[in-house]
């Protein structure tokens, strides 16, 4: 069995896409229909930068999506490998979880985009800049990262926002909070601890004006059943119904990212090949989740070409 995975925020830089929309004009025409479904030259940031711009999450969101859907259109359009017919699951890692549903045909390509833009702006504006922080618990269990958070929160909010693998959990909150959150974790026996460079603190509670403000988008999106089964972020297992998938596509934006979960879940359910589209990310990620599994990161056209031999 197969799945399709699709990276999250962090997998954006400049350049992306340039050498396959030059290379394919199925992959040229997924970064004109984005550019046009956004009324922005988003496919020029994504070939030139600035880095800075393309980092704002606004951006980053959309540009990711559209490098993961044009590497996989490539695949289908011009190899002939339609997704339906190769992959038994699909899954993203946060933002990856919307590609993930494009891909699997239950949002169309326009809507994802527009989609995406939104959720990254909901979620920048959810939290006034310097107030909220996200770091990176290494060599620490779920539940060992939750016990350092819930010390470091006095009374403020301090979660765990992803369960990424066995090596790494991100917690997410107060600003304040997950600074206390650093020397606590070495107390506790986490090999280290370090605040990551992002522009918000995602998927914790702080967050719950973007998930209002996903709820009413969604509400009005067209969506379709998936071909194939999702698995979703907040509930680690597949999700097939259009109504379900939107109210776990809203949960998520405050909701932990349970990837580590996820995967462990489709190997169990007999997935041996795991394949990412338009990153190199999640696929270490996998490895250290279920050592057995084959994993394949799919970027360039050889990427593309080495693919279609294997499946």
């Amino acid at each position: 069995m197969r799945a399709y995975l699709f990276p999250g925020q962090g997998s954006q830089a400049a350049g992306m896409g340039k050498a396959l929309a030059e290379a394919s004009v199925a992959a040229r025409a997924v970064f004109e229909e984005v550019d046009e479904a956004l009324g922005q030259h988003l496919a020029r940031l994504m070939f030139e930068g600035p880095q800075d711009d393309l980092t704002l999450t606004e951006n980053a969101q959309p540009a990711i999506m559209a490098n993961a859907i044009a590497t996989l259109r490539v695949l289908e359009k011009e190899a002939g490998i339609a997704l339906a017919d190769k992959a038994d699951f699909v899954a993203g890692h946060s933002l990856g979880e919307y590609s993930a549903l494009c891909a699997a045909d239950a949002f169309d390509l326009a809507t994802t985009a527009k989609l995406l833009k939104l959720r990254g702006r909901a979620m920048q504006a959810a939290v006034p800049v310097g107030e909220g922080a996200m770091a990176a618990i290494l060599g620490a269990s779920r539940e060992l990262a939750q016990e350092i958070a819930d010390a470091a929160a006095e009374g403020e909010v301090c979660t765990v926002a992803n369960d990424n693998d066995p090596s790494q959990v991100v917690i997410s909150g107060h600003k304040a909070a997950v600074e206390r959150a650093l020397p606590i974790a070495k107390e506790k026996g986490a090999k280290r601890a370090i605040l990551l460079p992002v522009s918000a603190p995602f998927h914790c509670p702080l967050m719950q004006p973007a998930a209002d403000a996903m709820a009413e988008a969604l509400g009005q999106a067209v969506m379709r059943p998936p071909v194939v089964p999702v698995y979703a972020n907040v509930i680690a297992a597949p999700a097939a119904d259009v109504a379900e998938i939107r109210t776990l596509l809203v949960q998520q934006v405050t909701g932990m990212v349970r990837w580590r979960e996820s995967v462990a879940a489709m190997a169990e359910a007999g997935v041996t090949h795991f394949v990412e589209f338009g990153g190199k990310v999640l696929g270490p990620m996998v490895k250290r989740i279920a050592p057995d599994v084959n994993v394949t990161s799919v970027v360039s056209m050889d990427d593309i070409e080495a693919l279609t031999k294997e499946i």
